[in-house]
C-alpha cells in the first residue's frame, strides 16, 4: 500500500528524520519544521560565523539569548542578538520555522518570545547563515527577511547603515545597556544627511563630519589611514546609507561596534583595535574631534578636569534619590544625571552587578570606606583644588626646579651611557653568535631572525600558538610561508634565566649535531627581545604523555624502550663523542621532546656545562637544575661530572617504566619518593609491582633489566654509577650479568624532594642476597 503525502503520519516521520539529521550534523540552514535548541549551533558554510543560544553575566545566568558571533575563541561577544529585549528565562528556548513559514523564537512550547518574520500566507521557507554573518530567510530565491536589516550594536563588512526610502526601513546601531546586558542602551549610531551621528538619548553626542575623499572627517586618522577601513557612502532617490569593507591587513574578525559608553570601536591587526570616544571614562572629559560639547550647569567647572569622580567600594548614608527602573539608565547615564545636579556628590548603579539603574546622593550624605566584596561600588565627586593649594604647589615646584633639572640631566646621561653599553654588548654578542653558527658541521649556518618575522610566524605570540612555558620563558608554535613549522622559545623578562643561558645555548647547540638532540635553526636578538628558534616537535615532551592517565596508554613498551635508548645515545654523544664534553645538568622528562615518530630529542641546554676532554669533574658555586633530578653530590656540594647526568638519566628511566613522578610520595610505612619506593621493592624481590599499570604487553626481562640499570644509575656514590656507554651496553642485552646496586640516594619521611637542601638517608641494604633480579628471574 502506498501512503499518501497528505497522511499526518507521513509528515510526522519526515519531521523526525529531518530533526535527527539536523541535530547531528553541522549545517548552515534551518529547514521549515526544524528547530534549533540550546547546545545546538548553526554554522555558516565556511565556518566563519555561528548562530545559537548564549548567556551573559553572573546575575543573568538564567537568561538566554539567540545570537550570531564569530566562530572563534578570541572574541566571544555576539555581533547580533535576535531577542535583546526579550530574553528567555530558562534553557527551553528554540528558534525555528513553523509550518506556515513564520521565523520565531519560542520557549516551553508556548507563545513566541519574538517573531522575526510573520508570513502573510503559508509559504515554504528556509533560513540560512551566510559567511558574511547575515541570517537570511528565503522562499526559493526570494529574500523574505535578513538580520542585516535589523542590526544591534555591531556593523559587519558590507552591512548597510542608513535608511531605505522604498520600504521605510532605517538601519541603526544601538549600544548594549552594559557589557553583560544586551538590552537597548543609551547610544544610537545612525546616518543623518551626509554624516554619521551618535545620539545619546536623542541628543547629538558625536558627529563624524561630512563625507569626502573616501572617508568621514572624524574617522580619517584612525580608521581610514591607519587601520585601512574602506568606507563607502551612497545617497540616491531610493537609499541613503554607508557601509565598509576592510583591507587584507585586517585579520582579527573585522567589525565596527558601538559600546555601552558611546565609543565606536573597530578591530584590526594582532588583536589591536581603534576607537573614537568623547569620554575616555566617566571620570574625565577632554573634547575630541567630532564630539558635541555637553552643556553643564554653572555650579560645575567649565572643564571637567577639576570635577572628577573616583570609584570606591563602601556604603553611603544620607539623602538618596533613586530613578525609576523603567528609565533604563546605564552607569553612563547616571554619571550625567549626577553631574548636572548641583547637589549631587555621588552616584551608583541600582543593580551593581550588571550596572543598570541609577541612584544619586546629595551633599548631606556620608561615605563609609570598606572593601568588603558585599558592599557597593560608589562613584564619589572630587571637587577642584583650592587656590591656596595651587599657590603652595607653584612655590614648591619653583624652589625645587633647579634640583630636578640637575637630577634629570644626570639620569639622561646615565640612560644614554647604559643604552650605548647595551648596543655595544648586543653587537659583540651578535658577532660571537654569528661566528658560532658558521662552525656547524652540517654546513647550515644559524639564521638571525628579525623580531618582526618571528612575531608574524607566531601570529603575534598569540595564546592559541602557545605550546607551554619553562624557566626560560614561553614557547610558541610558528609556521613560515614555505610551510616549515618551528618552535620559538622567547626569553621572559621575569625569567630567572637570562643572557648567560641564552648565549650558552646558542653557542653550545651550534657545535652539536646528533639525531637525539633537538636542532637549533636560529635565534633572534633585538633590543630586549631574545628568542631561540628550534625544529618543531609535534608530540611535545615526554612528560606530556608519561604522566597523563589517558595519553600514557599510547606509550607502549616498545616506544618507551626506544625512548630510553635514544636518550642514552644522546648522552653518550654529549659525554664522549661531541667536540666538547658537555654535562646537561637539567635532564628531566619535560626536556625530552618527541618528534612525529616518537623519537626522543634532548633539549634546553641553557644550564649545560662544557668540560675539557681530560677533565672528569669540577666544583661550581652556582647550583642550577631541577630538584628531584639532581644528584646528591651536585645538590649539596656543587660537584658536577658526567655522573650528574647519569643520575638524572636513572630517574627518567625509572619514571618511564613506572609512569610515576619522582617528586611524589608512594605507599609505604614511611612515605618514599620513586627512588626509595623502587629500592624497597627491589630489596623485597617485588620489582614487578613498579611497572606502570598502563603497560599491557611488555618483555619482563627487558623491564626488570631497566629497573636494575635505573637503580645502578641512582646510587649514592658517583664512582659506583656506570658511564653512559656502559648503560647503552647494558640496555642492548637483558641477559648480561649486572652488578648488584648499592644504597641509592633517596629521601624519606619529612624531607621533600623540592626542598633546596637535599638530605640523603643511609638506609640499610634489605636485600636477602646480592644476586641481581636478572638472575632471579625464571627464564
Amino acid at each position: 500500500m502506498v501512503r499518501r503525502e497528505t497522511d499526518p503520519l507521513f509528515y510526522f516521520f519526515s519531521f523526525c528524520i529531518i530533526f535527527i539529521q539536523f541535530s547531528n550534523s553541522q549545517t548552515d540552514t534551518i529547514e521549515q519544521g526544524q528547530q534549533l535548541k540550546h547546545g545546538m549551533h548553526l554554522f555558516s558554510a565556511s565556518g566563519i560565523f555561528r548562530l545559537g543560544f548564549f548567556k551573559l553575566g553572573s546575575s543573568n545566568s538564567n537568561l538566554s539569548y539567540v545570537g550570531i558571533w564569530y566562530n572563534n575563541g578570541v572574541n566571544e561577544k555576539p555581533v547580533w542578538v535576535a531577542n535583546r529585549n526579550n530574553p528567555i528565562p530558562d534553557e527551553s528556548g528554540t528558534i525555528g520555522i513553523d509550518q506556515y513559514g513564520n521565523l520565531k523564537i519560542s520557549h516551553n512550547d508556548g507563545d513566541p518570545i519574538v517573531t522575526l518574520y510573520s508570513a502573510q500566507s503559508p509559504i515554504n521557507a528556509r533560513a540560512t547563515l551566510l559567511d558574511s554573518g547575515n541570517f537570511v530567510l528565503r522562499e526559493s530565491s526570494n529574500h523574505l527577511w535578513q538580520s542585516f536589516d535589523y542590526p544591534t550594536d555591531t556593523l559587519l563588512p558590507e552591512m548597510k547603515l542608513g535608511f531605505d526610502r522604498r520600504t521605510g526601513l532605517n538601519r541603526t546601531l544601538t549600544s548594549w545597556r552594559t557589557d553583560d546586558f544586551p538590552a537597548l542602551g543609551s547610544f544610537t549610531l545612525a546616518i543623518d544627511s551626509d554624516q554619521m551621528i551618535v545620539w545619546w538619548r536623542g541628543n547629538n553626542y558625536w558627529e563624524s563630519g561630512p563625507w569626502g575623499d573616501g572617508c568621514f572627517d572624524s574617522l580619517k586618522d584612525e580608521f581610514c589611514n591607519h587601520f585601512k577601513y574602506k568606507f563607502s557612502y551612497t545617497s540616491n532617490e531610493e537609499e541613503t546609507y554607508m557601509n565598509y569593507s576592510v583591507s587584507k591587513e585586517i585579520t582579527i574578525f573585522p567589525r565596527l561596534s558601538l559600546s555601552p559608553d558611546g565609543e565606536i570601536k573597530g578591530y584590526g591587526m594582532n588583536l589591536m583595535f581603534t576607537q573614537v570616544s568623547c569620554l575616555s571614562s566617566s571620570s574625565s572629559s577632554s573634547l575630541r574631534f567630532g564630539c558635541v560639547e555637553q552643556k553643564l550647569p554653572s555650579c560645575r567647572s567649565s572643564s571637567l578636569d577639576n570635577d572628577k569622580f573616583v570609584s570606591k567600594v563602601g556604603a553611603m548614608s544620607g539623602t538618596v534619590f533613586k530613578f525609576n527602573e523603567k528609565d533604563n539608565l546605564t552607569i553612563f547615564d547616571c554619571w550625567e544625571k549626577c553631574l548636572k545636579d548641583c547637589s549631587c556628590v555621588a552616584y551608583a548603579s541600582t543593580n551593581d552587578d550588571i550596572g543598570t539603574g541609577c541612584e544619586i546622593w546629595s551633599k548631606d550624605s556620608t561615605f563609609t570606606d570598606n572593601k568588603l566584596a558585599s558592599l557597593r561600588k560608589i562613584h564619589l565627586l572630587q571637587s577642584g583644588v583650592q587656590m591656596w593649594i595651587w599657590l603652595l604647589i607653584i612655590i614648591g615646584v619653583t624652589a625645587t626646579l633647579p634640583l630636578v633639572i640637575s637630577l634629570l640631566y644626570v639620569l639622561v646621561k646615565r640612560c644614554k651611557a647604559r643604552g650605548n653599553r647595551q648596543r655595544m654588548e648586543q653587537e659583540l654578542l651578535l658577532q660571537e653568535l654569528g661566528k658560532a653558527g658558521k662552525l656547524r658541521k652540517d654546513g647550515n649556518e644559524l639564521q638571525l631572525f628579525s623580531f618582526e618575522r618571528i612575531s608574524i610566524v607566531t601570529n603575534g605570540f598569540s595564546a592559541s600558538n602557545k605550546l607551554g612555558e619553562g624557566g626560560f620563558g614561553p614557547v610558541y608554535k610558528g609556521k613560515f610561508v614555505d610551510g616549515q613549522e618551528v618552535a620559538v622559545k622567547r626569553l621572559s623578562r621575569s625569567s630567572g634565566q637570562g643572557l648567560v643561558e641564552f648565549k650558552n645555548e646558542v653557542l653550545l647547540i651550534a657545535k652539536l649535531q646528533h639525531t637525539n638532540l633537538v636542532r637549533l635553526l636560529g635565534f633572534c636578538i633585538q633590543g630586549e627581545e631574545k628568542s631561540l628558534i628550534y625544529e618543531y616537535m609535534p608530540n611535545k615532551s615526554l612528560d606530556f604523555f608519561l604522566f597523563d592517565e589517558r595519553r600514557k596508554c599510547s606509550l607502549t613498551w616498545g616506544k618507551r624502550f626506544n625512548i630510553i635508548g635514544g636518550i642514552a645515545q644522546g648522552l653518550v654523544y654529549l659525554h664522549n663523542y661531541s667536540r666538547l664534553k658537555v654535562i646537561h645538568r637539567d635532564l628531566k622528562t619535560s626536556n625530552i621532546l618527541l618528534d612525529k615518530e616518537m623519537n626522543p630529542k634532548i633539549s634546553d641546554f641553557g644550564m649545560a656545562r662544557i668540560f675539557g676532554l681530560n677533565v672528569s669533574e669540577e666544583n661550581t658555586n652556582r647550583v642550577v637544575g631541577t630538584y628531584g633530578y639532581m644528584s646528591p653530590e651536585y645538590a649539596i656540594k656543587g660537584i658536577v661530572s658526567v655522573k650528574t647526568d647519569v643520575f638524572s638519566f636513572g630517574i627518567i628511566l625509572l619514571e618511564i617504566i613506572s609512569g610515576k613522578k619522582n617528586n611524589s610520595r608512594y605507599h609505604s610505612e614511611e612515605p618514599l619518593n620513586l627512588i626509595g619506593y623502587a629500592w624497597q621493592l627491589w630489596s623485597e624481590g617485588r620489582c614487578v609491582e613498579l611497572v606502570d599499570s598502563g603497560l599491557v604487553k611488555y618483555k619482563l626481562s627487558e623491564v626488570l633489566n631497566g629497573i636494575h640499570i635505573g637503580l645502578l644509575c641512582v646510587q649514592e656514590r658517583p664512582e659506583d654509577r656506570p658511564t653512559m656507554p656502559d648503560v647503552v651496553s647494558m640496555l642492548s642485552s637483558d641477559t648480561t650479568l649486572l652488578p648488584s646496586p648499592k644504597q641509592p640516594a633517596f629521601f624519606i619521611s619529612d624531607v621533600l624532594i623540592e626542598d633546596v637542601e637535599v638530605g640523603i638517608k643511609k638506609a640499610q641494604n634489605c636485600s636477602l642476597n646480592d644476586v641481581t633480579m636478572s638472575v632471579m628471574e625464571a627464564r
